[in-house]
């Protein structure tokens, strides 16, 4: 696995994303395994995306990389909680955020799916 780092603009705010390791753990122990919760938040099968699932995902990479970005700085980090989430995914649209973070995920196994 390797890290992926993405911006998303949001009405002219960009916000930093990451997807590594730590993320990974955070979904893991929130829904079990990253394939759980990916299959939660692809809207496949007729099935809508499971708001939470969404919001829980874009919180872990938000936060992720804002505390990279703060120990590069010296800064202190800016923590988002799932109601700020919330609201800045209902600005940016809840399809195209997650289309984003099935990307970054997707992004980010696959070296290990070609070494495997």
């Amino acid at each position: 696995m390797k890290d992926y780092n993405f911006e998303i603009d949001i009405d002219g705010v960009k916000y930093p994303l990451v997807f590594n390791l730590n993320v990974m753990e955070a979904i893991q122990d929130e829904y079990k395994t990253v394939d759980k919760w990916a299959e939660l938040t692809d809207g496949k099968n007729g099935i809508e995306p499971n708001a939470k699932a969404i919001k829980f995902g874009f919180m872990q990479m938000i936060n992720e990389a804002l505390d990279i970005e703060a120990e590069e700085t010296g800064d202190t980090p800016i923590k988002y909680n799932l109601k700020q989430i919330g609201r800045i995914l209902s600005k940016a649209g809840l399809n195209e955020v997650n289309n984003q973070m099935q990307t970054a995920f997707i992004e980010s196994v696959k070296d290990d799916e070609k070494n495997a």
